[in-house]
Formats: C-alpha cells, sequence, structure tokens
C-alpha cells in the first residue's frame, strides 16, 4: 500500500485530485485556493466556483468597494470577528460559523475588527476583478481579499462605508437583508 499523503506532503496526487493545506497553498496566491486563476489541468482550475481562505489582521479592510458585481458570493466565518458592508446595511459577523450570502448586482466591501479567518465562495469564476498589488487598507493581509478580490469600476467608497458605520446600521438577526 503506498504512503498516505498528507497535507504536508500537498501538490497533486492522482488524475483529479490534489491535496493540500488552507494556510500555505492560500499565502501563495493572496488566499485563493480554486477558480479560474488556476492552470487548465489542476484539479483546482475551475470556471464556475472560486474558493478562498482569507487570513485578515485586525483593521485590514478593503480598499474600494466592488460596484457592479457579476458573482453570487457566500462568505463563512472561520474565526475571528469580520465586519461585511452592504448598500444600507452592515452585517457583523461574530460567531463561528456565521455566514452572509449577497447575489450579483450588490456593491459590498468587507472590514477585519479582529484577527480573522473567512472562506469565500464566489460564482462564478470571473477574470478581470483583481485589485491592483499594493492597494490594502490596515495592517498585512495573508490570503487577503484585496490583492485577490475584486473591483469593476474602480470606485472609491471610503465615505460610503464610513456612513454606514456612523450610522449605527447593524445586522445581528438571521434571514434576507435588502435594501
Amino acid at each position: 500500500m503506498d504512503d498516505p499523503v498528507t497535507s504536508e506532503s500537498g501538490g497533486p496526487v492522482g488524475q483529479g485530485v490534489y491535496v493540500g493545506n488552507a494556510e500555505v497553498d492560500g499565502a501563495a496566491d493572496a488566499g485563493w485556493l480554486l477558480g479560474h486563476f488556476r492552470p487548465p489541468g489542476d484539479p483546482r482550475h475551475s470556471a464556475d466556483v472560486e474558493i478562498k481562505w482569507g487570513v485578515h489582521a485586525p483593521g485590514d479592510e478593503r480598499a474600494r468597494w466592488v460596484r457592479g458585481e457579476a458573482r453570487t458570493a457566500l462568505l463563512v466565518l472561520i474565526s475571528g470577528r469580520f465586519r461585511v458592508e452592504l448598500p444600507g446595511r452592515s452585517v457583523l459577523l461574530s460567531k463561528r460559523g456565521d455566514y452572509v450570502v449577497w447575489g450579483r448586482g450588490v456593491d459590498h466591501s468587507w472590514r477585519a475588527e479582529e484577527e480573522s479567518v473567512v472562506l469565500t465562495v464566489r460564482w462564478p469564476s470571473i477574470p478581470g476583478y483583481k485589485v491592483p498589488e499594493g492597494e490594502v487598507s490596515g495592517g498585512e493581509v495573508s490570503g487577503g481579499e484585496v490583492s485577490g478580490g475584486e473591483v469593476s469600476d474602480g470606485e472609491v467608497l471610503d465615505d460610503r462605508a464610513r456612513d454606514h458605520e456612523a450610522s449605527g446600521c447593524s445586522v445581528s438577526e438571521r434571514g434576507p437583508v435588502g435594501e
């Protein structure tokens, strides 16, 4: 019998199989584990979905709001305290397993209130959403959405995010969040 493959040995283990560690593999590509950006033939290549393991220091935040989003996203809190800003709402994820889903056309931004780990799943996987390198606000980012994230028209909405925070608008109940 072959020796078992572990996350320490990582990498392809046969046709259509890859074993890795999200912390290690994510650190190499701004947190992105799976999506269109992986080379064809890599089991992690997909035009259908993107998966990211985001590790954020306290105070990390998107440098810009995402405008004109063409994908649906699910963000799940693994650890920490993480705020997602949506039009007219501020959603605080504070318990392991808390999550938020937003659909196509929903603008958004985020901020790590504490050291946080989040898992993001987006679909479909579409090229052209990467934030330019070096545009990070806050501390160091390991696997942060800032480097591998998405901006379509590049409009800066920091004042809008501050307005959300100043209004005290917060969503802690479960269920749909609308304008």
